[in-house]
């Protein structure tokens, strides 16, 4: 093929694909509805866990981890939230969150519970 026509045609090419995007329809993504929840708990954490941590991921995330899960374990893992994830925890929340992943998730839990998030 000439150089001429093969310029042509990649022109052509290019005018074809610039021209047929613009009638293409956006993508739409709905998610399903969350139907895990943290564990109820009378402890401080609890609202705590409510109003921070389902700010970036669901209550499935908690329930995935360790149920041997230690105290140790659970304050880096708020920590590693916090720094360098970013998530706007205050200081003084962290003890009272550890303390309900812990006894809620983790291995203080109470005998006979599970790490299983509560379906709604």
């Amino acid at each position: 093929m000439k150089p001429h026509r093969t310029f042509m045609l990649a022109i052509a090419c290019a005018f074809a694909a610039v021209s047929g995007s613009s009638h293409a329809r956006p993508v739409e993504i709905k998610l399903p509805q969350e139907t895990a929840s943290y564990k109820p708990s009378t402890l401080p954490g609890y609202n705590l866990t409510l109003q921070n941590c389902m700010i970036c991921h669901s209550a499935q995330y908690v329930s995935t981890q360790p149920s041997t899960s230690t105290r140790a374990y659970w304050d880096a893992t708020v920590k590693k939230m916090k720094k360098p994830f970013g998530a706007p925890l205050k200081e003084e929340d962290i003890p009272a969150i550890v303390d309900y992943l812990t006894k809620t998730y983790g291995a203080e839990q109470a005998q006979g519970t599970s790490n299983a998030a509560v379906a709604k």
